[in-house]
């Protein structure tokens, strides 16, 4: 993965000295002698060279100089400008040589962005770590969704069964009321009628001379509760309570414990409550 970035990198920076050392012996050999050409060549490419080199001792120590890059950069650009201004000064070919003036700053540009990969590089071992994070993450979500799925579609079955079942119940209950309603009516129509009149005053009338039955409908509603027959025995004071209590405890010898006692209370159909028959068996016992 590194190979990818730096090599890139390392080809750009090449073919950017090489190109710009022999732009600077083309362009001021003329001028001056060949030899201050290259001085001149070596100086620009060396000063790109060794502030590249510093800089990348620095990454290294995982440090950053921003002197040291501002110098790397001026570098660059002044290699850049050397290879714009010869373009611009040549007779022939000036078209193609500004086209690749700027070789030198791409090749910054490269080494930058090889920095910005090592910062942000991981090891293998965190990058399967990550990997196996991300896995699980979509498995649970994927999980997830299916139960999201299989519970909507339990739901929709659910309400589709309740709802069929509800429209049935409706129309039982709709036919049961049709058919209550017409017998309610078939009533009715017997009971207003004449001939049902005189024909129950015809069973009646011999059996009670004067009287005309009148035949009513059975009562179709609420109904009045019919009070419960008063049965319970009737109350027993303390002194009466507490002689009873008295008389089935010592009935026996040796004398009954009070769960047999009140057992026998109840059994003779006396009423009392729990309350006041433990209160007299501590009076008497």
């Amino acid at each position: 993965m590194k190979a990818k970035t730096v090599l890139p990198a390392v080809a750009m920076t090449a073919v950017s000295m090489v190109l710009t050392l022999a732009v600077v012996m083309m362009w001021l050999g003329a001028a001056v002698t060949w030899p201050v050409a290259l001085v001149v060549g070596l100086g620009i490419d060396g000063g790109w060279l060794a502030t590249l080199a510093y800089e990348r001792r620095l990454a290294a120590q995982g440090d950053h100089n921003r002197a040291v890059t501002a110098v790397g950069w001026s570098f660059g650009i002044l290699a850049a400008g050397v290879l714009v201004a010869h373009a611009l000064t040549a007779e022939h070919s000036a078209g193609a040589w500004l086209a690749v003036a700027w070789l030198p700053i791409a090749a910054k540009a490269l080494w930058l962005v090889h920095s910005l990969w090592e910062r942000t590089a991981l090891t293998p071992l965190a990058l399967d770590a990550i990997r196996g994070i991300q896995q699980e993450a979509r498995d649970e979500a994927a999980v997830a969704r299916a139960r999201l799925r299989a519970e909507a579609a339990t739901e929709e079955t659910r309400l589709t069964a309740v709802t069929a079942a509800g429209a049935r119940v409706a129309r039982v209950q709709a036919k049961t009321a049709q058919t209550l309603a017409g017998a309610w009516s078939t009533l009715e129509t017997a009971r207003k009628g004449e001939e049902t009149g005189r024909a129950l005053t015809s069973v009646t009338s011999p059996v009670t001379p004067g009287v005309t039955s009148r035949w009513e409908l059975p009562v179709w509603g609420p109904t009045q509760p019919i009070p419960a027959l008063e049965t319970a025995a009737p109350a027993l004071s303390d002194e009466a309570l507490d002689a009873l209590v008295d008389e089935i405890r010592t009935s026996e010898v040796p004398a009954l414990s009070y769960r047999e006692m009140a057992a026998r209370f109840r059994a003779a159909g006396h009423s009392a409550s729990e309350v006041r028959l433990r209160a007299a068996w501590k009076r008497v016992a």
